[in-house]
């Protein structure tokens, strides 16, 4: 998928359906020419509806989407007859999508299961026909409720991916050919910051028939907290990993890029850090074994030194994913 198709982030108008009226009539027959109320209640307004698909894996389909609007619920009529309830619309979308009023960026709803349904804006609801107000008092009330209109409101959905595991590291720190040594997945690689600028899943094969997804995030900044680089739309993937694999050169300073994923994740959310995370050390191959045991880095999560290139420990990196996943 090219990075032009990878939407994460889309605005919509949206307005569910008013209600329908309810009817003031009266029976009128032949033979009955005081027959009393028979007003019937007006329908229900449709509803705008978010359901779960797990085929998709981004918002494109809804990238040229400005406005929805649900079907009004038809007026009651004569004889009792109740209004026609409008239709509702269902919008597809990826499972992680989660939807906020634009207003308040408050939160409304998250879809994270397949099939799964919840109601993004509810239609009004239909008026009552005069029927229901025929009293003892009052045998010919001319009085029938308006339908209640419907929700009218800016929405934006963001798409947070669902993965088990999520690499986090600075640009060129090596996730994608990592992520491309472990799964099937042929993500871009480039010796040149942000060659990732969107979040690519693999699923990486265990024993007997297992396996687990792993998403490749753009790479994280000093100041993508605030915004910076990729900022937010990087950050705002990894909040629904179960587990965080840090990824840092072992041509860097480790301990000084380790603190500073540290800084960011915890300035963007703090809770982050209560997931399982593990340091891995890639690009071990350029470093002798003799050098490596040198290395002392002491950090407070489990550290493995990794090669994508030669396969250094792989295997033991996806037995300890493996462990901690079903911990």
């Amino acid at each position: 998928m090219s990075n032009a198709n990878f939407i994460d982030f889309i605005k919509i108008n949206c307005k569910s359906g008013n209600g329908g009226s309810g009817s003031s009539h009266f029976r009128r027959e032949k033979f009955v020419p005081l027959g009393g109320p028979d007003g019937g209640d007006g329908g229900k307004g449709g509803d705008i509806i978010l359901k779960g698909n797990s085929q998709l894996w981004t918002l494109l389909h809804l990238r040229y989407t400005k406005h929805l609007i649900a079907e009004n619920g038809g007026n009651g009529s004569a004889s009792k007859k109740h209004g026609r309830d409008g239709k509702d619309i269902i919008i597809n979308v990826p499972l992680g999508t989660v939807a906020k009023s634009v207003d308040d960026n408050n939160i409304i709803l998250e879809i994270i299961k397949e099939g799964e349904e919840k109601i993004l804006l509810k239609g009004g609801q239909g008026g009552l026909g005069n029927f229901h107000f025929k009293s003892s008092t009052n045998q010919a009330p001319k009085y029938s409720q308006p339908g209640k209109k419907g929700i009218e409101q800016w929405v934006s959905l963001e798409l947070k991916v669902l993965a088990d595991v999520g690499l986090v590291g600075f640009p060129n720190a090596g996730k994608s050919t990592l992520l491309s040594s472990l799964s099937e997945a042929k993500p871009k690689i480039g010796d040149y910051p942000f060659t990732t600028l969107k979040p690519n899943l693999g699923v990486v094969s265990y024993k007997d028939e297992k396996s687990f997804i792993m998403a490749d995030i753009p790479g994280i900044i000093e100041g993508a907290s605030e915004g910076k680089g990729l900022g937010f739309r990087f950050l705002r993937h990894i909040e629904r990993n179960s587990i965080l694999l840090f990824l840092i050169s072992i041509t860097s300073n480790i301990k000084e890029e380790y603190k500073l994923l540290v800084k960011e994740l915890k300035k963007y959310n703090k809770e982050l850090l209560e997931k399982d995370i593990i340091i891995g050390i890639s690009k071990s191959d350029l470093k002798t074994k003799e050098e490596i045991e040198k290395i002392n880095l002491n950090l407070k999560y489990e550290t493995i030194f990794i090669s994508s290139v030669t396969e250094y420990n792989l295997n033991n990196l996806r037995s300890l994913i493996w462990r901690k996943l079903n911990n």
